[in-house]
């Protein structure tokens, strides 16, 4: 059996005779930028995570930079980050002059609310937790904190469109959220795609802006700006996999679940909390990261009987690229980082397959 970990073909070929009428039909207008199909896509993702205000932009990375942009707080000011997280998260804040601190990842392997307080200076402006493989952190202890010590909260929520803790959806916390629309994200673009959420009006108009070489809807230059628009293409795409979405998220919870019937049971593996496990929590479950012992033999085992895994972030931390000269101490994700591994999670993935990858997984384990 082979079993990879991304397949984008059958995802294009299930819909291939729709997506194709979405093309010819946005092709045969030229309507390319900032058209209705764009518009209506912003409109339908404010009403799905009831947010007063979503713009759609170049790709994820330029979400986050453009919130911070339109922010404008003062160099060197400090935003605190998880240490599990992608390196464009920190990237994002070095672009806008600021600096990233990193802070280690608890039990959940989200934001850790112990060392996230103990991080804070009188240079912290903001929180930018990651809402990690489709779970939304316990954002009680993070807004509590943000409070406390007067801070923003900006959420990187690039893996969790449709997440929720509290029954509030992920990207909505906080003075703004960032979701990435990259083709193996839950709700994937055919290219780069991004999203910024919030329902600051103030905060929205400028980054409306931003996102436009600076204009405003008339077209006066307001201020400095870029050029990072959604294109009307990859929209109207994205509008025709809205229309299956949830049904998407409830396979991958169904995935989610088999894996956690079938391997529990295994002492020398961590799983994601289970679907049902924490009313809290509706994880969406973007990716299957589990914590494993003997990670790297049992990645090449389930290699070679097909089945594709992947390491995330390349097996490597922000801190653990030498060259960015991060001089923190993260012991917790340093062991992190030498389990982790994602198995398969997408909604091609049939029953037959699961149970495939998990009784492979079993015979490594000897068990």
């Amino acid at each position: 059996m082979n079993i990879p970990f991304f397949n984008y073909p059958f995802l294009y070929k299930e819909h291939e005779k729709d997506l194709l009428s979405v093309i010819k039909d946005v092709s045969s207008r030229g309507a390319f930028i900032l058209q209705k199909d764009l518009f209506n896509f912003e409109e339908r993702i404010a009403k799905f995570i009831d947010s007063n205000h979503v713009l759609g932009v170049g790709n994820g990375t330029d979400s986050l930079e453009i919130i911070l942009q339109a922010l404008d707080y003062d160099l060197n000011k400090e935003v605190l980050i998880s240490a599990h997280t992608y390196i464009a998260t920190a990237s994002a804040i070095v672009a806008q002059g600021l600096k990233p601190v990193l802070v280690e990842c608890g039990y959940d392997r989200m934001i850790d609310s112990g060392d996230l307080e103990k991080k804070i200076t009188s240079n912290t402006v903001a929180i930018m937790p990651t809402q990690l493989n489709g779970r939304t952190c316990n954002m009680d202890e993070i807004q509590r904190i943000a409070d406390k010590y007067k801070l923003d909260i900006i959420e990187d929520s690039a893996q969790a469109l449709g997440s929720k803790f509290k029954n509030k959806f992920a990207g909505t916390f906080g003075i703004a959220g960032s979701f990435s629309l990259y083709p193996a994200k839950l709700l994937g673009s055919f290219g780069d795609g991004g999203l910024i959420v919030t329902n600051n009006e103030e905060l929205y108009n400028k980054m409306y802006m931003i996102r436009d070489h600076g204009r405003d809807k008339d077209g006066e230059v307001r201020v400095w700006g870029r050029n990072s628009r959604l294109d009307n293409l990859q929209a109207a795409i994205l509008n025709f996999k809205l229309d299956s979405y949830e049904d998407d998220i409830d396979k991958r919870r169904s995935i989610a679940q088999q894996y956690q019937n079938e391997l529990s049971s295994l002492k020398e593996i961590s799983l994601p909390q289970s679907p049902n496990a924490d009313p809290d929590h509706f994880d969406v479950f973007q990716n299957y990261e589990i914590v494993a012992d003997d990670r790297d033999r049992l990645k090449l085992f389930l290699a070679e009987n097909g089945i594709g895994t992947l390491i995330q972030w390349n097996g490597k931390a922000i801190h653990q690229h030498k060259d960015l000269n991060f001089v923190e101490n993260l012991p917790v994700t340093d062991n992190y980082m030498k389990k982790f591994i994602m198995l398969p999670m997408n909604t091609s993935l049939s029953e037959k397959e699961v149970s495939y990858i998990s009784t492979k997984v079993k015979e490594f384990y000897g068990k």
